[in-house]
């Protein structure tokens, strides 16, 4: 028997939710579901949320990491991994929320998600204007970078091992792809 997506939902449907350890988002008003990653996602998470918040310490801006939801609209609500806003654009964060695009969104790669992430998330980050996009695809060990370029997200640019990431969204912030990356045993 498949099971008929939810979908015409709200924010205030989102919140009505109990509290467990799902990670619910909407996306044109449908709930999307997932359950809680494998240990290594969340390792991959907070090295590069303690790097991001180094650098706010010292520079500026706010980072968060999940569950921050990103409000879009009344029916596109989502938890991006990690988000960073500049400076000039911490006015965005409310109490609930990051109200509009944040400068950078990141997402971690997690078998169960990968279509929703590389297809449909980026399609909404795209749409909403995102300016920077990262996939950590910790199967291909490499950070997939979007950047937006009018109103379109050009071919990302890949970073593998051996590489720095540098983002034009964080002036004078510089992380290794194999300091985020860890060791696959992580």
């Amino acid at each position: 028997m498949a099971i008929k997506p939810q979908t015409g939902l709200t924010y205030e449907d989102l919140l009505s939710f109990p509290e467990d350890n799902f990670r619910r988002e909407l996306i044109d008003g449908e709930l999307i579901v997932t359950a809680a990653p494998a240990t290594r996602h969340p390792t991959v998470v907070l090295r590069l949320g303690a790097r991001l918040l180094a650098h706010c310490d010292q520079h500026g801006g706010q980072v968060f990491v999940a569950p921050t939801d990103v409000y879009f609209s009344e029916t596109s609500v989502v938890e991006p991994d990690v988000l960073y806003l500049r400076p000039e654009n911490v006015a965005r964060v409310e109490p609930r929320f990051v109200r509009s695009a944040p400068d950078l969104v990141v997402e971690v790669s997690s078998p169960t998600t990968r279509r929703l992430e590389l297809v449909r998330k980026r399609d909404l980050y795209e749409r909403f204007g995102v300016l920077e996009y990262w996939f950590v695809d910790l199967d291909a060990d490499r950070v997939e970078v979007c950047r937006l370029e009018g109103d379109r997200y050009i071919a990302p640019t890949l970073f593998g091992r051996g590489e720095a990431l540098r983002s034009a969204q964080i002036p004078e912030f510089t992380l290794s792809v194999d300091e985020l990356l860890g060791t696959r045993e992580d």
